[in-house]
C-alpha cells in the first residue's frame, strides 16, 4: 500500500511517449498508484504517432517499394513498383502506428496503470487537471509526484505560412496526399536529411539548404562525407551556408528564395528548423516550474526540475532526444523519486542516423580524439571485401575502428551502411567491457555476415600498430 494516503496518485505521468511509458511502469512495478496522462489520438506519444516509429516505418517502405537496396544487383532502373503512391507508403505506416499503441496501451492497463485521455495542465504543485475532447470530460487529480513527459513538436518560424500540402512540417510529412516530384528540405540536422534522403530514394529531385558549412558535424567526417556522395548520387543539391530569405507559394508549386539571389521551384518545401518543448499547454508557473525560451526543462542529474517532487524526462528535457536514452531516464526518474536505490546509465551511448544508407557510432571521433591529444589507431573495413555486403547489393558500406595504440582499447565505432543501427551494438558491447581490438583479432564471427566487418577492422588496425611498433624498435623491413 501507498506510503503517502493524502493525495489521489503516488505519481501523475504526463505524456505517454517512451519517457511517460517507463516512469509509469516503473513506479507501478515499486507497487506506487499510478496514472498517466495524454490526448487521445496520442498514445505512445510523438515517438509513436509522428515520429521515430512513423518515420523508420515510411523508410522501411521506400527502401522495400522503390527496390532501392536491390539496385546493385539489377541496375538502378529496378523498382518493386513502378508508380508508388503515398498511400502505399502510408499503408504500412498506419498498420505499425496501430499495433504499437495497443503494445503501450496495453502495458500500462496491465501494470495497473490508469489512463487518463486528455490535455493536462497545473493548477498547483501537486494538482493536474486533465480535460479531454468530450462534455464534461475532465480530471482534477492531486499526486504526491510528477513526471512530465511531453515531448517536443517542431519549430515554427513564424515568417513561413505552412498550408501542410504545399509548405509543411516534418510531422506534416506523413499526412501528404502524394509523392512530390520536388522538394526543398530547409535543415541538414537529423530529421531533414532523413527525410531528403527517403524523398531522394523515391525519385524526387531535392535540394537541401542549411545556413551551416555542413552538416551532421557531430558524426565521423568521413561518414558525413561519404553519405553526402551517395545523396548527390540520388540527385540531392545541397546548398550550404544559405538561408531562406522567403517562400511563395502558388498553385502549380513554390519558390524558395535564398538571401543570395538563389531561387528554387518545387513542389513542396519542409521545413526542419528544430524542435520545441511541448510545455506552453502545461500551466508550468502553477507548479513553479521554469521552460526556457524553447519550452525546454532544465533538471539535475536525478531528473529533477526546480520543484523537488517534479521531475521530467525525454525531448522536453534537451539533448540528446533520442527514444532510446528517454526510456532509461523515465525508469530513473522514477526511481529517484521513490528513493529506490539504482545504477545510473552508462554514459556510453550509441547516436542512430536512419537515412538512407543509415549512418551509427558509438564513443569518440577522430576531431574529439585529436582535439584531447589522444593517439590512436585507425581500421576501416569495407562492405565490398565481404561475402555478405556482395549478398546484399551494398558495395559502399565501411566500418571504422578507433584504437588505441598503447593498450588496444576500442576509443570509437563509426558505421556506415545497411545495418549500421544494429552493428555499432557489437562495438558498444565491447567498448563497455573494457575490452579491447585483440578480442576480435582472436575471435570467431559467423561467415558470411556484416559483422565479420569487425575483424577485417580489427585486422587493420593491428597491422598498422605492429608496423608502427617495428619501426619503433628499429626492426629490419
Amino acid at each position: 500500500m501507498s506510503a503517502d494516503e493524502s493525495h489521489d496518485y503516488d505519481l501523475m505521468v504526463i505524456g505517454s511517449g517512451p519517457g511517460g511509458q517507463k516512469a509509469a511502469i516503473a513506479a507501478a512495478k515499486l507497487g506506487k498508484r499510478v496514472a498517466i496522462a495524454d490526448r487521445g489520438h496520442m498514445m505512445g506519444g510523438v515517438c509513436v504517432n509522428t515520429g521515430t516509429i512513423p518515420s523508420k516505418t515510411l523508410r522501411e517502405a521506400v527502401l522495400y517499394l522503390s527496390g532501392f537496396s536491390q539496385r546493385e544487383m539489377y541496375g538502378a532502373s529496378y523498382r518493386v513498383k513502378s508508380e508508388i503512391t503515398i498511400d502505399d507508403l502510408l499503408a504500412r505506416t498506419h498498420h505499425v502506428i496501430g499495433r504499437e499503441t495497443e503494445i503501450v496501451r496495453n502495458q500500462l492497463l496491465r501494470n495497473h496503470v490508469d489512463i487518463l485521455t486528455g490535455t493536462a495542465r497545473f493548477t498547483d504543485p501537486h494538482t493536474v487537471l486533465v480535460e479531454g475532447a468530450g462534455r464534461g470530460d475532465h480530471n482534477r487529480v492531486t499526486a504526491a509526484h510528477v513526471v512530465i513527459a511531453t515531448g517536443t513538436r517542431p519549430a515554427r518560424p513564424d515568417t513561413v505560412a505552412f498550408d501542410g500540402e504545399r509548405v509543411v512540417d516534418s510531422d506534416q510529412v506523413l499526412q501528404l496526399g502524394r509523392v512530390p516530384g520536388s522538394m526543398v528540405v530547409v535543415g541538414a540536422g537529423v530529421i531533414g536529411i532523413e527525410y531528403a534522403s527517403m524523398f531522394a530514394a523515391l525519385g524526387t529531385r531535392v535540394t537541401v539548404v542549411e545556413k551551416r558549412e555542413g552538416m551532421l558535424g557531430f558524426c565521423d567526417p568521413e561518414v558525413v562525407e561519404s553519405l553526402k556522395f551517395h545523396l548527390r548520387d540520388s540527385a540531392v543539391t545541397f546548398r550550404f551556408g544559405e538561408e531562406v530569405s522567403s517562400v511563395e507559394v502558388n498553385g502549380r508549386g513554390t519558390v524558395t528564395s535564398l538571401a543570395s539571389g538563389k531561387k528554387i521551384p518545387a513542389d513542396m518545401v519542409m521545413y526542419s528548423a528544430g524542435r520545441q518543448g511541448m510545455t506552453e499547454e502545461l500551466g508550468l508557473d502553477a507548479a513553479g516550474v521554469v521552460a526556457d525560451d524553447r519550452g525546454r526543462i532544465q533538471v539535475d542529474k536525478q531528473f529533477r526540475t526546480s520543484v523537488e517532487h517534479i521531475a521530467a524526462v525525454g525531448d522536453v528535457i534537451g539533448f540528446p532526444a533520442l527514444a532510446s536514452t528517454s526510456m532509461d531516464q523515465g525508469r530513473l526518474a522514477a526511481y529517484h523519486l521513490f528513493g529506490e536505490p539504482v545504477r545510473e546509465l552508462h554514459e556510453l551511448q550509441p547516436i542512430g542516423i536512419y537515412t538512407i544508407p543509415e549512418i551509427s557510432f558509438c564513443g569518440r571521433t577522430e576531431a574529439e580524439l585529436t582535439a584531447a591529444a589522444v593517439p590512436y589507431e585507425t581500421g576501416l573495413a569495407r562492405y565490398r571485401e565481404l561475402a555478405r555486403g556482395a549478398i546484399v547489393g551494398d558495395s559502399y558500406g565501411m566500418l571504422k575502428l578507433l584504437v588505441s595504440p598503447d593498450d588496444h582499447t576500442l576509443l570509437g565505432v563509426h558505421v556506415f551502411g545497411t545495418n549500421a543501427t544494429d552493428l555499432v551494438h557489437i562495438g558498444q558491447a565491447i567498448m563497455g567491457c573494457g575490452g579491447s581490438v585483440d578480442y576480435l583479432v582472436d575471435t570467431v564471427l559467423n561467415y558470411p555476415t556484416l559483422s565479420e566487418a569487425y575483424k577485417v577492422a580489427a585486422l587493420d588496425a593491428t597491422n598498422k600498430i605492429r608496423a608502427l611498433e617495428a619501426v619503433e624498435r628499429g626492426d629490419q623491413v
